[in-house]
Order: C-alpha cells, then sequence, then structure tokens
C-alpha cells in the first residue's frame, strides 16, 4: 500500500514530537538525579567533616539503604563516595536553594543555583550530562573553563562515555585553537575566524594508526589507515565535519591534482582540504595547498559557502618556520601534527621493556 505524502509528512511531524518528548523526559529526569546526588554529596560532605565519617560508615549506609529500599541502584558506597566528591568539585560554583536543614534530618532537593561566574556557561548544558560523565570530567579535567569546555561539547555533540574519554587523552580542550594560522590575516568576518579557531586543534591523537613504524611511511600508506578508520578520525576533528573523500581529483587545463582528504565543515559553511605528511613541516607545502584552496574557491565551491580552509597534517613542526612560511599566502591555513601513541604512564615507567629491548627479544 503507497503511503501518501500528507502521511509522510505527518508522520514525520509526530515522529519529531515523540523524539523532543523522551527527550526533554530523559533530561528531566537526569536534571533530577543530579540534584538528588548533589544534595546527598552535600550531606555527605557535612557529616565527613563534622562527624569524622569514614568507608566503614557508608559502607553500613549503603548496606542499610539496600534492606529500607530493595533492589536500590546507585547508591553503593563507591558511588556515595563519587557524590561527595561532584559536590565538593562544584561548591564553589553551584548550590541548592534553600540549604540543607541545620539538623541534617532531611535532604532538601530544590534547585541547583549557578553562581554568576559560571552561569551562561553551565545552565544549558550541565543537566544534559550524565552523572558519570561528570565524574569522568571531574576527575581529569583541571580548570572551570576546562570542565566547562568538556560539559559543553558533551551536551552539545552528544558524546558518549568513550568518545569524552578519547577527548580528553587527546587534550582537546588545550590543542583547540592552538594551531599555528593565518587567520587573522585571511579572515575579515569575526565570527567565522572565532569558529575556525575551535573547529582545529594544534595535535591530533590518531591512536588507531596500525603501522609499524609511522617515520618510515609514505603519506599514502598513512591516508589508507585513515579512511580505513574515518570514523575514528571524525571523532577527533569533531562533530561538524563530514567527509567528501581521499585523493579528491581537480582537474586544470587538463591536468590532475589529488586532495589527500576533503571534507565540509557545517559550522564554518566550507570544505576544508587535509594534506599529510609523515616527516617534518616543510615551507614549500604552503604554495601547494594554497593552490588547492584556490581551485576549490573557484572550481568547487557552492556560491553561499564560505572560502576553503587548508590543514597541513604532519608529524612535526617548528611554529616560527610556520610563521614565516604564512605570511604571503592570502588563503587560509593551518599546520597541525599527530601522534599515534599517547605517551606511557609513570606508574608502569620501568615495569615494562623499551621498544628497543623488544625488538631485540623479538629477534
Amino acid at each position: 500500500m503507497e503511503v501518501s505524502k500528507t502521511n509522510v509528512e505527518s508522520i514525520i511531524a509526530l515522529k519529531s514530537a515523540i523524539l523532543q518528548s523522551r527527550y526533554r523526559a530523559a533530561t528531566l529526569v537526569n536534571k533530577e538525579l543530579l540534584m538528588l546526588y548533589f544534595a546527598v554529596g552535600k550531606f555527605i560532605s557535612i557529616k565527613v567533616k563534622e562527624e569524622k565519617w569514614g568507608a566503614k560508615v557508608l559502607d553500613n549506609l549503603s548496606t542499610d539503604l539496600q534492606i529500607e529500599l530493595p533492589g536500590l541502584r546507585g547508591f553503593s558506597a563507591t558511588n556515595m563516595k563519587r557524590m561527595r566528591f561532584f559536590f565538593e568539585s562544584w561548591e564553589t560554583y553551584i548550590a541548592i536553594s534553600p540549604s540543607l536543614t541545620v539538623q541534617l534530618q532531611a535532604v532538601d532537593l530544590q534547585e541547583i543555583i549557578f553562581s554568576p561566574s559560571v552561569t551562561v556557561q553551565l545552565e544549558k548544558s550541565f543537566n544534559n550530562v550524565s552523572f558519570t560523565h561528570h565524574i569522568e570530567i571531574l576527575q581529569r579535567a583541571k580548570s572551570i573553563d576546562e570542565k566547562v569546555f568538556y560539559i559543553q561539547k558533551t551536551a552539545s555533540e552528544f558524546w558518549s562515555l568513550s568518545t569524552l574519554k578519547n577527548h580528553l587523552n587527546n587534550q582537546t580542550f588545550q590543542k583547540t585553537g592552538s594551531l599555528p594560522n593565518n587567520f587573522l590575516k585571511t579572515i575579515s568576518n569575526d565570527d567565522i575566524r572565532q569558529k575556525a579557531l575551535q573547529s582545529f586543534k594544534d595535535e591530533y591523537l590518531l591512536d588507531f594508526i596500525n603501522i609499524e613504524d609511522v617515520d618510515d611511511t609514505n603519506e599514502r600508506v598513512l591516508e589508507s589507515e585513515i579512511v580505513q578508520n574515518i570514523k575514528k578520525f571524525l571523532m577527533s576533528l569533531g562533530s561538524d565535519f563530514a567527509f567528501i573523500g581521499n585523493q579528491y581529483r581537480l582537474i586544470i587545463e587538463e591536468e590532475e591534482y589529488f586532495i589527500d582528504l576533503l571534507f565540509f565543515n557545517r559550522k564554518l559553511q566550507c570544505l576544508v582540504a587535509f594534506e599529510l605528511k609523515t616527516g617534518k613541516f616543510k615551507p614549500e607545502y604552503m604554495g601547494k595547498m594554497n593552490f588547492y584552496l584556490s581551485a576549490l574557491d573557484e572550481l568547487i565551491k557552492q556560491p553561499h559557502e564560505q572560502p576553503s580552509i587548508g590543514i597541513i597534517l604532519c608529524k612535526e613542526k617548528k611554529n616560527k618556520i610556520v610563521e614565516f612560511s604564512f605570511r604571503d599566502f592570502n588563503k587560509a591555513m593551518g599546520v597541525s601534527t599527530y601522534k599515534t601513541t599517547t605517551s606511557l604512564p609513570a606508574a608502569f615507567e620501568g615495569l615494562l621493556p623499551n621498544a628497543e629491548t623488544l625488538k631485540k627479544l623479538m629477534d
């Protein structure tokens, strides 16, 4: 049976309404949980300070709660410690109003109130982030700006816990907007320039690359690894990037030219070309990228889109050399580096043989 156009439109409208309602319901449930955990965390924090509660008390409290409320989940001794940590991490910036009763015989679950210093950044995102995500951020992020950054990103881009951990491992906050670039000179629109700075990082963690010796690898092998793991690479770039293709062909005066990786950024509304280099940055890379961007803008870019941006992704760079290389080009470009592994945690240093020793053992 063929579905009429009217029915299709009705189904789309109803589906949208149902999904929005479910999202709002989930958000409200999460908000209530966060208020509960924050209030319980405050209750436990005060008890620890005033009555010297220890780990044994929390163990007993958790057991007693299970007896009073069979099937209760989320109130293990470990999780209640997290609630205390949650409260103590945020007590400078948010509060429950009114506060707990003086006798601490009741836990007030009124609205969470944000202090003026973080109201704008937090109030729209805080309740849309799960408690598990909050704890991960609080354990790993140091400054208030970094915490707010990851909360906003998690809420707006719907990061899973594994995606959040990947960005924390990659130090996305520290690296976002720090890459050497010529955006100030080449992007006249202040809003677009600021978005461009926030869209690219100084260094990308490509820990999904499975190459024995990256230093001895040519660019095509690196490109192949990225394309085979394009979903993970897109996660490294950010949610606004859409992959167009690799070895993207341009024909100019009957000659073929190929861009390693081509993307479209929805936030910036522009094409983004990536050139891959497995060695050190060289000034001559700029001329080639400028050529590609000029061709993209004239032959590929749509009239409503912004001018293209180019990123040279290399193994190493020296910022002063990059800075000098930018000076006489009029296309927006940046230079980033990549690494394929994170450093070994300090706790494991000395416990495992180094790469050279392992190679000898294998031989």
